[in-house]
């Protein structure tokens, strides 16, 4: 094979850096011919099959020269690459013919046996685990404040599982999860791995145990980056249009070994809310290992005992899918932090009396067992909750939802034809305990107020398991008086949780470093007392 000179100069003008891997080192010294041999992989013009050897020519010298003084840095940058981008040329190649089967390979000189490591429980994961990849490099980062990852040996990759259908908890561009390669040379055996660096943070590579390669910020921020501002606030105002996306969703492939973080956001808000908290909690390896992150989304202009049955609802589906989801913990933000309380909490027919008992039995005149409002009114702990984390939750309301503000939104909020005619026609009377007007069914500003009577109820009724309280204070330093903007202290506080943090922040104080700090704090604590 012969190289034009002019594409030598070509590769020694191109930069060698930590921060742009995807660059190639020049061709010169050691590497070069690894160098060579990744540029000809890239050229499309050439078969798949032709395409992987050269990969595999590149990986495998630039493999031996990962402990050279010389070339060992730019060694690293070859094997990384071509390792990656070998692996999503053969998932993508002739509908995955070329995919999780061996396989020999030639081109010119070099011949490949290619094999596939199994999955294992101890981080490998399963080939057949993914449908497509992606270079972690190639994913916008642009919504991630702060980048989680290790410098290492091997291909950092986002791993993607889109089935179609949609697998349960799928979100619609599939599930992701960190994902890197390593290719292990044997003379011409070569054998291709794929390591869940949650899991396994080394790997033998070229003789030696080496820190792997890993990206955990890039599976996040290959979730769509709408502006999750407008999305929110259509959300909240038309609901009839986004009631498809409630559901829970999972982040990453379920793991039975792992527990289950669920969270869920809040008024006028999405699950992307929660990205940069769920990064930041994952740069602690320990807890990036023993937790798997699932978000609830929800249109929020819907009454929260409405959605927080649907979260009900969808919890147990969880559960009758995944029987081993035990002990799972909810993070809930404001209104979120309503949602999550219903869930851990037992309210019955008797509950409703501490309204007055005139107005309970108004309420349930005309309710039925079985019934949307039945159900929405009447329910159990879950006892697959094992803790709950409140993010200044209103558990007492806003004085915001009764005033000039509220009573705009609550006109300006369009509820679903199905919810308003199954109910408004049947049990007006029902709604006007909750509303006041027999006419009007209630939104989710009616649901944060403090007028509330759902509010009323819950506060009466014990949470059922371990919670914990983090309060937003404008920097005023004047607790129990202060407020973090749009819920007070004496909202927020519950005498029965098993801590209290108070943060330096307003209302939306999810991604402050000192709540960070202690939504650590806990999650640790939630693995040791187990």
């Amino acid at each position: 094979m012969t190289i034009h000179p002019s594409r030598l100069t070509l590769f020694a003008t191109l930069a060698l850096g930590a921060c742009a891997p995807n660059h190639l080192p020049p061709a010169e010294g050691l590497h070069k011919s690894a160098v060579i041999h990744l540029s000809e992989a890239e050229k499309t013009t050439l078969s798949d099959e032709q395409r992987a050897v050269f990969y595999l020519d590149a990986a495998k010298e630039s493999s031996a020269l990962l402990g050279s003084a010389e070339s060992g840095a730019a060694s690293r940058v070859i094997y990384n690459k071509s390792t990656a981008d070998l692996v999503v040329l053969l998932r993508s190649s002739q509908n995955g013919s070329l995919w999780n089967q061996p396989l020999t390979l030639s081109q010119g000189g070099s011949t490949y046996r290619l094999r596939f490591a199994k999955g294992t429980r101890d981080g490998v994961w399963n080939a057949d685990q993914f449908t497509s990849f992606v270079p972690a490099d190639g994913v916008d980062l642009k919504t991630i404040k702060r980048r989680n990852r290790i410098d290492g040996i091997g291909g950092a990759l986002v791993g993607i599982r889109k089935t179609s259908p949609l697998e349960s908890f799928s979100p619609l561009v599939g599930v992701t999860a960190p994902v890197t390669a390593v290719l292990d040379f044997k003379g011409s055996d070569v054998t291709l791995s794929l390591i869940d660096p949650s899991e396994k943070t080394k790997n033998r590579v070229a003789g030696k145990e080496r820190t792997l390669d890993a990206d955990f910020s890039a599976p996040l921020a290959y979730y769509p980056q709408h502006n999750e501002m407008l999305e929110g606030l259509l959300g909240a105002i038309r609901v009839q249009q986004h009631m498809n996306i409630t559901g829970l969703y999972m982040l990453q492939p379920y793991d039975p070994d792992r527990i289950p973080l669920i969270f869920v956001h809040g008024l006028i808000s999405t699950p992307r809310m929660w990205r940069n908290v769920i990064n930041e909690i994952e740069r602690d390896p320990d807890l990036r290992r023993r937790y798997q992150c699932w978000v609830f989304a929800y249109p929020t202009g819907n009454p929260p005992l409405y959605s927080a049955l649907r979260l009900r609802e969808e919890l147990a589906k969880v559960q009758q899918r995944y029987p081993a989801s035990n002990d799972m913990v909810l993070v809930g933000h404001s209104m979120g932090g309503i949602l999550s309380r219903t869930q851990v909490t037992t309210v019955d027919r008797d509950a409703w009396n501490v309204i007055g008992k005139d107005n309970a039995n108004q309420l349930f005149a005309k309710v039925k067992p079985g019934d949307l409002i039945h159900r929405c009114t009447i329910f159990n702990a879950n006892p697959h909750v094992g803790r709950v984390i409140f993010i200044c939750s209103p558990h007492r309301g806003s004085q915001i939802a009764i005033g000039t503000l509220g009573a705009l939104a609550i006109k300006l909020i369009s509820l679903p034809v199905d919810l308003v005619s199954i109910s408004a026609s049947t049990v007006s009377s029902s709604i006007s305990v909750i509303t006041g007007d027999p006419n009007r069914m209630p939104t989710s500003i009616d649901g944060l107020s403090p007028r509330n009577p759902t509010l009323k109820v819950l506060d009466s009724r014990s949470i059922k398991v371990p919670h914990h309280s983090i309060i937003g204070d404008q920097r005023k330093g004047d607790t129990p008086k202060s407020s973090d903007g749009v819920v007070e202290y004496w909202s927020s506080h519950l005498k029965s949780a098993k801590s209290e943090k108070i943060v330096p922040g307003p209302h939306g104080s999810c991604e402050l470093p000192e709540t960070i700090d202690e939504l650590q704090r806990l999650l640790r604590m939630h693995v040791g007392s187990k």
